[in-house]
């Protein structure tokens, strides 16, 4: 099991340090004394992730900016069979489906090139919008996924804010440091009952036993630009070896502009 320490050297270094900065973005209410109201997912959220952001690709950019070459499964721990079905992949075939939405599913679609648009559907659930491939994700708080719920592309979604890792006091073996205070400034998802698609628009297959381990965690620069990001975890028994795991980062935007919803594409 990937633990939550395990992804912090992940982060690029100005962010990882931003991090560290990070104060009063967002704190919970209705913590007092006396205060017996039992406040929404919305109402004790612990960090605003609302607005719209973009993505920015510093790192695996050939895999990630364009399509990367048929069989180029590079960084993934594939199985055999993995591999086996990678290398049969043909757009062509997605096209006469009409299944073109394949590398655009939970596993994979925060890795895409583009920006996405979060909102609250309502008090308990987060709504994210991608412009790539006309997205829509829905973060639900509380609860466990609907008994016999079909799988889809985006499958189901549990979230919860994550509480402070630990406090001030004697690092963890291995950290070096401890997380100051007791307000978390991120979120944690897991996505099940997805549709067998792609982890990477090359082919690479994603199976429906796949699950999706998220932690969405806000910074700051000091000079205040906003940046969000997602370390994802996909777990496949069938066609990975072990979890692939990978980290991108959103820039927050003042509007709208750049937003171009663009329909998927198997090429």
């Amino acid at each position: 099991m990937i633990k939550r320490w395990m992804l912090r050297g992940m982060m690029p270094g100005g962010i990882a340090l931003a991090l560290a900065a990070v104060t009063g973005l967002a704190q919970p209410q209705g913590s007092g004394r006396g205060n017996t109201k039992q406040l929404s997912p919305r109402e004790s959220a612990r960090a605003d992730f609302t607005g719209y952001w973009v993505s920015v690709i510093s790192e695996d950019w050939r895999w990630r900016m364009v399509t990367p070459a048929k069989g180029d499964f590079a960084s993934i721990p594939f199985t055999p069979e993995g591999k086996k079905v990678g290398d049969a992949w043909d757009p062509a075939k997605d096209e006469a489906s009409s299944d073109v939405c394949k590398a655009y599913g939970a596993a994979a679609i925060m890795r895409l090139p583009g920006r996405v648009h979060i909102t609250w559907q309502d008090d308990s659930t987060l709504k994210i919008e991608t412009d790539t491939g006309e997205q829509t994700r829905l973060l639900h708080f509380g609860g466990e996924p609907p008994q016999n719920l079909a799988p889809s592309r985006q499958g189901y979604t549990t979230a919860q804010w994550e509480g402070a890792e630990r406090g001030i006091g004697i690092p963890r073996a291995g950290l070096g440091a401890t997380r100051e205070g007791t307000k978390s400034r991120s979120l944690e998802a897991w996505t099940t009952h997805l549709l067998p698609g792609y982890l990477r628009k090359n082919g690479f297959p994603v199976s429906g036993n796949a699950k999706v381990h998220e932690y969405f965690d806000l910074v700051a620069e000091r000079i205040g630009q906003l940046w969000f990001v997602v370390n994802t975890i996909v777990e496949d028994p069938v066609y990975l070896q072990e979890p692939f795991v990978t980290s991108s980062n959103f820039k927050k935007q003042t509007d709208a502009t750049g937003w171009n919803p663009r329909p998927c594409s198997a090429r």
